[in-house]
């Protein structure tokens, strides 16, 4: 069985359902509101809301997933055969995105060092489209939900590996330190005259929200219970099954349309790239 982010959002504004504590966090699936957000989208993406038999659940996971990530490496989630997934939670509506020590992907490639051995190998792949999904929760109520994929929103990724290179062979470059292999910018071992200390130097990248980014082709309402935006590229959105495309369009419901937008490309603000901008207010 296979999934996709169309499947996800007929799933979605089919059956409303923005309530995260009563079904997550209060029946003990999650343990906080981030938890709770992550299984909300698996569970968008198997149309499994509904579903309270763990076992079942699971099964759908397995079927729908080829991996499911943790919290230290990118992604969460991969879509068998399909899109692999980043979910973030924020505070408020317009609240910059905290992305750690991963830099914006335009896509997740196998070759990452971000990556784990088990991401590397869940199947035979090279390199997937991403999709940021980013939610906004107040009240234990799910107020804002963003789907952005990766090339629409980052840049190349030589564009974030130039810069985390300099600055990484800058550190190197000092004298009379010893440095260790990492993954990270830099670590310095033995600063100490007993050599027991050592010093990690991290990039903490951040992206700005959504909402700021596209504001020029949609706005979030906040007086409203949900606002659900979700920007994809036009060649990527027609080369999901025609039945899914088709299905999502029928469908008949108050405050849903779908839109052809241009928007800036991440590598050159002066160049427009297609792109379908699906809207959902209730």
């Amino acid at each position: 069985m296979e999934t996709n982010i169309l499947k996800g959002l007929f799933s979605l504004i089919n059956n409303p359902n923005i309530d995260l504590n009563t079904g997550y966090v209060a029946r003990n699936r999650a343990n906080n509101m981030g938890d709770a957000l992550e299984y909300y989208v698996k569970d968008l993406f198997c149309d499994t809301f509904n579903e309270e038999d763990q076992t079942v659940i699971n099964q759908k996971y397995n079927e729908y997933f080829s991996y499911l990530g943790n919290q230290n490496n990118p992604p969460d989630i991969i879509l068998r055969n399909g899109d692999a997934i980043e979910v973030k939670k924020i505070e408020g509506f317009g609240a910059g995105i905290a992305l750690n020590s991963s830099y914006p992907k335009n896509k997740l490639y196998s070759d990452s060092p971000m990556i784990t051995q088990a991401c590397r190998d869940c199947e035979d792949w090279r390199e997937k489209d991403i999709i940021y999904v980013i939610g906004v929760p107040q009240d234990d109520k799910l107020k804002s939900l963003w789907f952005v994929y990766g090339d629409c929103y980052a840049a190349d990724r030589n564009i974030y590996e130039r810069i985390k290179n300099k600055i990484s062979d800058g550190v190197n470059e000092l004298p009379d330190i010893e440095f260790a292999e990492t993954n990270e910018l830099g670590r310095v071992n033995k600063v100490d005259p007993l050599g027991i200390t050592y010093l990690r130097i991290r990039g903490m990248w951040h992206i700005e929200n959504p909402s700021k980014v596209f504001d020029y082709i949609t706005t979030v309402d906040i007086s409203k219970e949900l606002n659900v935006n979700a920007i994809i590229l036009t060649e990527k959105y027609n080369s999901f099954p025609e039945e899914d495309i088709q299905r999502l369009e029928n469908l008949n419901k108050n405050g849903f349309s779908i839109r052809d937008v241009q928007i800036k490309s991440p590598n050159n603000s002066a160049d427009l790239l297609d792109a379908k901008l699906i809207n959902y207010i209730v």
